[in-house]
């Protein structure tokens, strides 16, 4: 295995409420490897996206370790942190909200480009290959380079998305549900431009969604998180062809098969979702687990090793 780009070691994030703390981020330690995509996956409100985020600092964490090519991403002052993010950047979910509706395509993509003053003395003409050269590798049409977000589908604004990402030229970058907002061919086709990007450019994912097919298609390693932790990590073949956690079981049981009058034998998960405010020391799965047993109540599990490269947090793996 070759050396992780990035560690993240007991990473937490709290917000302050008046009713409490609230831990959206509890605890989480992975790696990624260069060149690989690592798959995040997990319901709406499970810490994906804040994960995310912390990791890039668009939002400060409590604690934590974030290594990035075994520099301490919290350590660094704000001009360090400056120059490390054009190694690392953000596609966000949305693909319309993220750009600025005054701005053309072509302001769009090249905003960062000066801002971050990576083509000085650059004249307007030199600027504006520079940015038909990106939008040729996102494939923008070149007649779009006057267009504003509101004049373009979902697919093409994402698009522009990921332009602006790449003008950075980085290494790794944040994919925070990219495909959610669009409809099921668009998002093939952001996922091949995805994916053939990373062969050309030796790119590493971090991809976060809560679509099962997307993730099992798109992902080399897959963490699976719920209410802020992460219950198993494993191989993506691994994770779906034997699942060990009884929550990664009851979300992969609804997964579509896209057979006609296919079908698997889904499990229903009852009780009540646990509160990440100020949780108590204890699984917070065990009030819907279908195996609970005592230790659950017991405190929260940690992550074991159950064979190689896959790992599970259930005080019940031995019957699982």
């Amino acid at each position: 295995m070759s050396d992780p780009i990035l560690e993240v070691k007991n990473l937490k994030k709290y917000f302050k409420t008046s009713s409490g703390m609230v831990h959206a981020v509890d605890d989480c330690t992975f790696s990624i490897q260069r060149g690989r995509t690592l798959g995040v996956v997990g319901e709406s409100g499970c810490g994906k996206s804040t994960t995310g985020r912390c990791i890039v600092r668009l939002i400060e964490p409590t604690s934590g370790e974030i290594l990035y090519d075994h520099q301490d991403i919290n350590k660094m002052n704000r001009h360090q942190l400056k120059r490390i993010r054009k190694d690392m950047q953000f596609i966000f979910q949305d693909p319309y909200y993220s750009l600025n509706p005054r701005n053309t395509v072509y302001q769009s993509i090249a905003a960062p480009i000066k801002l971050n003053k990576l083509m000085p003395g650059a004249t307007k003409s030199q600027m504006e290959e520079r940015v038909l050269e990106l939008m040729d590798t996102v494939g923008l049409a070149e007649r779009m380079i006057n267009s504003y977000p509101h004049e373009l589908d979902g697919g093409r604004r994402q698009r522009i998305g990921i332009a602006r990402a790449l003008a950075m030229d980085p290494q790794f970058i944040v994919c925070d549900e990219p495909v959610s907002a669009l409809d099921v061919s668009i998002q093939a086709q952001i996922l091949n431009l995805l994916k053939e990007l990373q062969e050309k450019k030796n790119l590493t994912y971090m991809f976060i969604t809560h679509d099962l097919s997307v993730v099992k298609y798109f992902s080399d390693d897959i963490v699976v998180m719920y209410l802020g932790q992460i219950v198993e990590k494993a191989p993506a073949a691994k994770l779906f062809e034997n699942p060990r956690h009884p929550y990664t079981q009851a979300l992969l049981s609804a997964e579509l098969l896209p057979v006609v009058g296919g079908s698997k034998k889904r499990i229903q998960l009852t009780g009540e979702i646990s509160s990440p405010l100020d949780p108590p020391d204890e699984c917070r799965f065990a009030k819907r687990c279908p195996r609970h047993c005592r230790d659950c109540d017991c405190g929260m599990p940690g992550l074991v090793e159950i064979e190689p490269e896959h790992f599970a947090a259930c005080h019940c793996i031995g019957d699982l």
